[in-house]
């Protein structure tokens, strides 16, 4: 009897020993990064759902904890974007400067944060579906697109419904 009763407390002190070391392992957390991420010839649109790379112009995407959304443009992301329920607090915001990139292939380098850009809506320039907004870092580079293609430079804050519903102008490539 003695020898069980041995055996049993070595186990059950055993058993202890590893409930122990397991309570004090800290939690694995995945690492996060709020830091634009490339798109890859495979993504598709978050609200659309169509292939991303499909089309000319600048594109954006949303950083958050519980991931990456991408947009086929930047006025599908803001139109995203403005509806109140999409606002997450540790969500930023990313588009292509179009002053570094090209029109029909945007480079990824060149992503910027969507509400310190400038943008310019109206022009006859071919983007995704819809009212086409080239974002650029600086104010004289979109001004010089509007003053070449016609249209309006406008800020991140100043762009709302009415202006995502603006009727698509006849498109040309730049």
């Amino acid at each position: 009897m003695r020898t069980l009763d041995w055996k049993t407390l070595r186990n059950l002190a055993g058993l202890m020993v590893c409930v122990l070391l397991t309570a004090c392992d800290k939690p694995v957390q995945a690492s996060y990064s709020d830091a634009p991420s490339a798109f890859h010839p495979s993504d598709e649109c978050h609200v659309c759902g169509m292939i991303i790379d499909g089309f000319p112009g600048p594109k954006g995407e949303v950083v958050e904890r519980s991931g990456i959304k991408k947009f086929c443009s930047t006025a599908e992301m803001i139109g995203w974007w403005l509806q109140p329920e999409n606002h997450h607090g540790d969500a930023r915001l990313y588009v292509h400067d179009m002053e570094h990139s090209p029109w029909n292939s945007p480079d990824d380098t060149q992503l910027i944060d969507a509400k310190d850009a400038y943008y310019v809506v109206g022009t006859r320039l071919k983007g995704a579906m819809g009212v086409v907004l080239a974002s650029f870092s600086s104010q004289q580079a979109a001004e010089k697109l509007a003053t070449e293609q016609g249209g309006r430079v406008l800020r991140f804050s100043e762009i709302d419904q009415s202006v995502l519903q603006q009727p698509a102008m006849s498109h040309s490539t730049h």
